[in-house]
């Protein structure tokens, strides 16, 4: 909603308002929660229509960005994304590397870090396509064919 916009729909509840509370004043106690009612009612479809708006420029900004073939920002090929596994990988690799190795000794120690590689060569291999010297096939959303 436009700074415009929001000053128009201001000034109407507010006159909105000032009608239900001279109304209020000329018809007496008896007519206080219809009068509250009606106006509850009226500042609902304001923000409604608020509401309505938002979500249609939402869709609009979205669906020009897929129009135009942008990428998302929340990308998966993102450096922060592979620095992180990295990071969780070695992490964890160091209680698996202990049970592994205390159970099994060398072979538990050896499928302990099989599994570390293996997961970290699928995720490389799905961040960049290219990492087995193939390129991409398939449309990079569901939105591309």
């Amino acid at each position: 909603m436009t700074g415009m916009e929001a000053r128009h729909d201001d000034a109407e509840l507010k006159k909105e308002l000032n009608a239900t509370l001279h109304a209020r004043r000329e018809l007496g106690d008896e007519y206080e929660s219809a009068l509250v009612d009606s106006f509850l009612e009226k500042v609902e479809q304001h923000l409604d229509g608020a509401v309505d708006r938002r979500v249609r420029r939402q869709l609009a900004e979205q669906q020009m960005v897929v129009a135009r073939g942008a990428r998302s920002p929340q990308s998966s090929d993102s450096w922060g994304e592979r620095f992180g596994f990295g990071i969780v990988s070695l992490v964890l690799a160091v209680p698996l590397s202990a049970i592994g190795g205390g159970v099994a000794h060398l072979p538990g120690l050896l499928v302990a870090w099989a599994g570390i590689v293996g997961v970290n060569v699928v995720q490389a291999a799905r961040l960049s396509p290219s990492f087995f010297g193939r390129r991409r096939t398939r449309p990079e959303s569901d939105w591309e064919e």
